[in-house]
């Protein structure tokens, strides 16, 4: 599975909530061949190749193109939580079905 994580800059915040995202996909046992962090500039042009994009709560508009496209797009409120993000992946994907060794 590869994952883009988003977030305005790209710098510290997507940083931070992609290491929470390698915490939770671990957990559930969803492995993650790719996993890259970006800004949301790039990450819009980008996100289609990706299966999935993790972005804040207030960026999942951004990526309404690479959603009609297939990608899952997941938003977080705290992007820090792993237990949140745990949480969203459970509830709103199929991610389990999809990829779980």
């Amino acid at each position: 599975m590869n994952i883009l994580v988003s977030c305005a800059n790209g710098s510290g915040t997507s940083l931070m909530m992609m290491k929470s995202v390698e915490k939770s996909m671990k957990k559930l046992g969803i492995p993650v061949s790719k996993i890259n962090h970006t800004s949301i500039a790039e990450g819009k042009s980008t996100a289609s190749q990706y299966d999935a994009v993790f972005t804040p709560l207030n960026f999942v508009d951004m990526f309404e193109d690479a959603a009609k496209r297939g990608v899952t797009v997941v938003g977080v409120k705290n992007v820090m939580s792993d237990k949140e993000i745990t949480q969203r992946i459970v509830d709103e994907t199929d991610f389990e079905e999809k990829y779980k060794k």
